[in-house]
């Protein structure tokens, strides 16, 4: 697979995220036992979402989309999946060829378990998120922190599904250490009216760093893909966060829906930054007055799907707490889009 994308009128030299001219994104080999129990690799680039994406995963809406130089090594049973593997996320070289970066990558085991809980899974991880100067670590020393993790997805009495995921940290950032967790729980169901309608509550925290400079606790949240989960403007990560979201979804005819999705955010600690989806900075309050508060979204949009394509409109809008009224003055964020694909 190649990927050419560019982003018109960008400028003169568009970013990372806006450019990457003709270049491979995914050449993979993939040796497997014919049976159902058994011996399995993978190597090469690969496109990879593990669990839900909220630690490894290719986030939708990207310019350039994201992919991983890989090599997986795995056993197959009738109820699990035993892995270890390591992946590196492709740096994507606006006008030349994306090549190896291994300065930051992460490595480890991540299994599932299928018979552990009645027609549920169980997944658990034990991972490590390795990253020098060249791999992009900023200051002195390099980055290196383990993640163990595990996430469950099932049923519950009253058509309900739940699904939750939790994870711990230790380690360094630097020359300072690291301890951090996030948690992840959320519900749905179906409700069988006159029109269909799924319905799905979720609440998202990340730990921040209450003494930055001294201990590092903001959440690392590796190779995230956090499109959907904090709202379609895509705006925050999964670091130094409270999140409550919903989302409503009519099924008007069966190709038509209707969705309604809304998002509260909090601050986990006022002395940490906001942090954007690709885990960047985006403001800082180092006295941690601007409060906790960040703010709200409100997200509606259609999709039409028929003979394989899909076909979509949606609107935005952000309405700033007091922190994003009093640390990025002025700013209110709507965001309006169409979209269309086709898959054959």
């Amino acid at each position: 697979m190649a990927q050419d994308s560019r982003a018109p009128e960008y400028g003169v030299t568009p970013p990372a995220t806006a450019r990457d001219t003709v270049d491979l994104h995914q050449a993979f080999v993939e040796l497997f036992a014919r049976e159902k129990t058994g011996f399995g690799a993978v190597f090469g680039r690969q496109m990879i979402t593990l669990g839900e994406g909220r630690l490894i995963g290719v986030p939708d809406w990207l310019n350039t989309a994201r992919t991983y130089d890989t090599g997986r090594l795995y056993y197959r049973l009738p109820t699990a999946r035993l892995e270890v593997l390591l992946v590196s996320a492709v740096k994507v070289l606006p006008d030349a060829f994306n090549r190896p970066e291994l300065g930051d990558w992460v490595w480890g085991t991540y299994d599932s378990f299928s018979s552990w809980i009645p027609h549920g899974t169980v997944e658990l991880y034990l991972i490590r998120h390795d990253q020098n100067r060249p791999g992009g670590f900023v200051g002195p020393g390099r980055l290196g922190i383990n993640t163990l993790g595990g996430r469950a997805v099932g049923p519950l009495p009253g058509a309900l599904r739940y699904s939750i995921e939790t994870a711990i940290q230790d380690g360094k950032t630097g020359l300072i250490a690291h301890r951090a967790y996030a948690w992840f729980s959320g519900v749905s169901r179906s409700v069988p009216l006159r029109l269909a309608v799924d319905l799905e509550a979720e609440y998202k925290y990340a730990s921040g760093s209450k003494y930055p400079g001294i201990r590092d606790g903001t959440f690392d949240q590796l190779y995230a893909a956090n499109h959907d989960k904090f709202g379609h403007a895509d705006l925050f990560g999964w670091r130094n966060l409270h999140d409550l979201r919903s989302l409503e979804t009519l099924h008007i005819i069966k190709p038509v829906a209707l969705n309604f999705m809304y998002n509260n955010w909090w601050l986990a600690s006022t002395r940490d930054a906001l942090y954007n989806a690709a885990g960047g900075v985006i403001v800082r309050s180092a006295n941690g007055t601007p409060g906790r508060h960040i703010g709200q979204e409100a997200d509606m949009y259609a999709t039409y799907r028929v003979s394989g394509w899909t076909f979509g409109a949606g609107c935005a809008h952000v309405f700033a707490g007091e922190y994003l009224r009093l640390t990025t003055p002025g700013v209110n964020t709507r965001y309006v889009y169409v979209f269309q694909s086709y898959s054959f």
